[in-house]
């Protein structure tokens, strides 16, 4: 298994992670229930579970 024969610089780690860069997630608002949510995702609004518009299933009332 071939190995380094000198250790790489701090820098030139440094340089090669400049290009890893966090970026935010997309946000919609649901044009059924008007929450906002995170696009791509299914998402809990008043009980209900919705996925594109739609009520995908339901929480059952605690008795």
């Amino acid at each position: 298994m071939p190995n380094p024969k000198r250790r790489h610089s701090q820098q030139r780690s440094a340089k090669r992670r400049t290009h890893y860069k966090a970026t935010a997630d997309t946000i919609s608002v649901d044009k059924v229930s008007g929450e906002t949510h995170v696009r791509h995702r299914a998402h809990w609004s008043e009980k209900k579970l919705y996925y594109k518009g739609k009520v995908v299933m339901e929480k059952p009332s605690a008795k």
